[in-house]
């Protein structure tokens, strides 16, 4: 069953039924802002965020486009309630939810006229989305950056089994970061994508240069899905990772890997550049990504490349 991409353009007002992802440390006001202008939908990260610097972002980002906007708001980051509390006073319309239960927040949502989004990665939280009420449903394969499912479900996977027993629109995320990508999504059955990794890699990404410099590099093997003790989260092999690596090997309890673990880890990795001792969480496509470029050049290459596979496709039917 394919996809109908317009029901995502019609449910957010979007040109490109491409959201990008409201990653950590990546996902300031300048991202996306930059999206939503280029015809996407740019996501604020707020899991990255205290509600003071998440309010700045709001308004930075209304005053640097008129078009539609969103923001990404894990719900057990601590300052959620915070977070929604501001949205809600900025008039920010659009808001996804994750690393949590949909039905917490999506009601009293929807009844301050917003829309919700939530991100999944199995089909039992896709029922519960679909009970919640949510507007749409992200759905994640482990392919992806950051947290993760603990199932492993891969995208490719993951989107036709979800879309036989779903209908609300899906957008499929992980491991799609080129246009032959995005057609191969909407042919297996998603409405649209989220797009996170290869929006890291951009000039108006507000993590770190040195960061952005190490995705370009990164082979196919460079990243691994560990921690699945604490939360799963996909993250570049560096000193951290394999200090992470070898404390399960050795059966570390939970607690002692939340010891190591730390706070601010991702900081240190990703906005202040600390290649070895933080925490690097990116996709698996990183392997596919060698430059980086600005928002608009990425959004030309994806619909160019997008409108060439699609035709590419027609030509070949068996």
């Amino acid at each position: 069953m394919t996809g109908d991409i317009q029901r995502i353009q019609s449910l957010f007002h979007i040109r490109y039924p491409v959201i990008q992802g409201g990653m950590v440390w990546h996902s300031g006001w300048k991202l996306a802002s930059a999206v939503s202008n280029a015809g996407g939908l740019g996501l604020l990260g707020a899991g990255s965020m205290y509600p003071d610097i998440f309010r700045e972002h709001v308004r930075k980002c209304k005053a640097a486009t008129e078009k539609p906007f969103g923001v990404n708001i894990p719900l057990l980051y601590p300052n959620a309630e915070d977070i929604i509390a501001i949205a809600m006073e900025e008039g920010v319309k659009i808001v996804f939810t994750s690393a949590g239960n949909p039905a917490k927040y999506t009601a009293y949502l929807k009844e301050q006229g917003m829309q919700v989004a939530h991100v999944i990665a199995n089909m039992k939280f896709a029922l519960k989305c679909q009970d919640a009420g949510v507007d749409a449903i992200v759905a994640e394969g482990f392919e992806a950056g950051g947290h993760n499912g603990i199932e492993e479900n891969t995208t490719l996977t993951l989107i036709p089994y979800l879309r036989n027993k779903v209908h609300l629109p899906l957008i499929a995320a992980g491991g799609i970061g080129s246009g032959e990508a995005i057609a191969a999504a909407i042919m297996l059955g998603a409405d649209g994508v989220q797009i996170g990794s290869r929006f890291a890699a951009t000039t108006e990404a507000s993590s770190h240069p040195a960061f952005k410099e190490k995705i370009t590099t990164l082979k196919d093997g460079d990243t691994q899905l560990i921690m699945k003790r604490v939360v799963p989260v996909r993250m570049v092999k560096n000193t951290f990772f394999k200090e992470i690596k070898e404390m399960e090997i050795h059966g570390a309890s939970r607690e002692a890997m939340i010891k190591h673990l730390g706070k601010g880890r991702a900081k240190k990795g990703m906005f202040e550049g600390d290649l070895e001792n933080g925490e690097l969480e990116i996709g698996q496509v990183s392997a596919a990504i060698s430059d980086i470029l600005p928002v608009r050049e990425v959004m030309n290459n994806l619909v160019n490349s997008y409108r060439n596979a699609m035709e590419d496709v027609s030509k070949n039917k068996f």
